[in-house]
């Protein structure tokens, strides 16, 4: 039986971060995992950078609260979902993600937590597990599930390559050039075509 693993930010949304900084002017909040492989010290970085500017969940669930899928995912992932299971394995946050997920027809997501005091302030986050990604795919080959992975950054490629087969989608050229064996796709309709592929 197979299964898909689907990165959020990137493939199916905006990224939050990046459309925070936008929204907040706050320019260093643009760096993303595209950026920094080590999602623990950006995160650590960024909960520092929010402090710093006196901000907190209130101002990025109102950020978000604006956000749209990019064009063309919901529609890419219907169709996904009518001729296979689809999990969307994330990094983000379920108070991030919620509102998102709403619009994408609430598919099944995986992703971590915030640690947020009672005023709001984002004092920490709580992964669900060691290299969420990779240790997630890993765990449903187990079960039995072969795996097809897409994603555009750095924590993508652990679940890209374990997987039977795997994709980037929109990513960053030096990821695209440092690992030339995996295909690389800009459009959904290749995507889907190259997932049914796989299928």
């Amino acid at each position: 039986m197979n299964i898909v693993c689907l990165d959020m930010e990137g493939v199916l949304t905006p990224e939050i971060w990046v459309e925070f900084a936008r929204e907040s002017g706050i320019s260093e909040l643009n760096r993303t995992t595209r950026d920094e492989p080590d999602y623990d010290k950006l995160m650590a970085w960024r909960i520092g950078v929010l402090k710093e500017h006196g901000m907190g969940i209130k101002e990025i669930q109102a950020v978000i609260a604006r956000i749209d899928p990019l064009p063309g995912a919901k529609k890419f992932l219907d169709a996904l979902r009518k001729e296979t299971q689809v999990i969307i394995v994330s990094d983000t946050f379920e108070e991030f993600a919620q509102p998102l997920m709403e619009k994408l027809g609430w598919p099944c997501i995986f992703c971590n937590n915030l640690v947020i005091t009672p005023e709001g302030e984002i004092t920490g986050h709580k992964m669900r597990c060691a290299e969420t990604k990779l240790t997630t795919v890993k765990a449903l080959q187990k079960m039995g599930f072969d795996t097809i992975a897409a994603g555009d950054s750095y924590n993508d490629l652990g679940m890209i390559q374990a997987s039977k087969a795997g994709f980037l989608f929109r990513s960053t050229e030096e990821i695209k050039a440092a690992h030339p064996d995996i295909p690389a796709l800009e459009e959904y309709s290749e995507l889907l075509t190259a997932i049914e592929g796989a299928l």
